[in-house]
Formats: structure tokens, C-alpha cells, sequence
């Protein structure tokens, strides 16, 4: 998948690795670890590593979201593929899957990212 693979999520806002260590009050280290750990997800845009911002709650990653990325990881998509099915309208939740998470319906998300395996 191309940098422009995201294009959809053009209107979204991204937030360099920098900005995220910033918001949450980290190292560097300590937010690629978060990406290791798959508490947060990136992809490249230009050639630069990004987050989207809707996976920062406050000072801390989205609490539902390691869960739901280690499920759409386990059913074979990428980072580029589970940010994508993340923004994307998802019809059997009738809006798309982050906004599902912010909303705190993360085991009704993760029942659709089952069924995609």
C-alpha cells in the first residue's frame, strides 16, 4: 500500500511521532515502544512516520484501541490496512470503527474485526 493508500483519511488529522511524544508527555523511545507494543499504530505520509490524532486520548493512547489493532492484526491486516478499516464507514456499525471506540463499543468492533478473518 502507497503513502496515498490512506488518501481517504486526507481529512484527518496526523500527528508526527514528535507531536505524539509531545501530547502524551514522552520519550521518542517510550512512543515507539507504544508502537511495539501495539498501544498505538503509524504509517509513512511523505515519508514521515504518523499516528492519527483520534488515537490519542487526552495524554495516554485510546484505551480500546491495543485490543482492537492486535484483532485486526491477528485476521492479516497491516498497519496501512487496520488504520484504513479503522476511518473507514463500516455498515454493520453504521459509522466507522473509531468512532465506535471513542464512543466505548469496543467489544461490538472487535466482533466486526473478528468476522473479517
Amino acid at each position: 500500500m502507497t503513502d496515498d493508500a490512506v488518501s481517504g483519511a486526507d481529512a484527518m488529522d496526523w500527528l508526527t511521532l514528535s507531536d505524539v511524544a509531545e501530547r502524551l508527555g514522552e520519550t521518542p523511545g517510550r512512543v515507539n515502544r507504544m508502537l511495539d507494543d501495539r498501544m498505538l499504530v503509524a504509517v509513512r505520509r511523505e515519508g514521515v512516520r504518523v499516528v492519527p490524532a483520534a488515537f490519542i486520548d487526552g495524554d495516554r493512547p485510546l484505551a480500546s484501541l491495543r485490543g482492537t489493532v492486535i484483532v485486526l492484526q491477528d485476521v492479516g491486516l497491516d498497519d496501512e490496512e487496520i488504520i484504513e478499516w479503522l476511518f473507514a464507514e463500516e455498515p454493520s456499525l453504521g459509522n466507522a470503527p473509531i468512532e465506535s471506540l471513542l464512543a466505548g463499543r469496543k467489544a461490538e468492533v472487535r466482533r466486526v474485526a473478528v468476522a473479517l478473518g
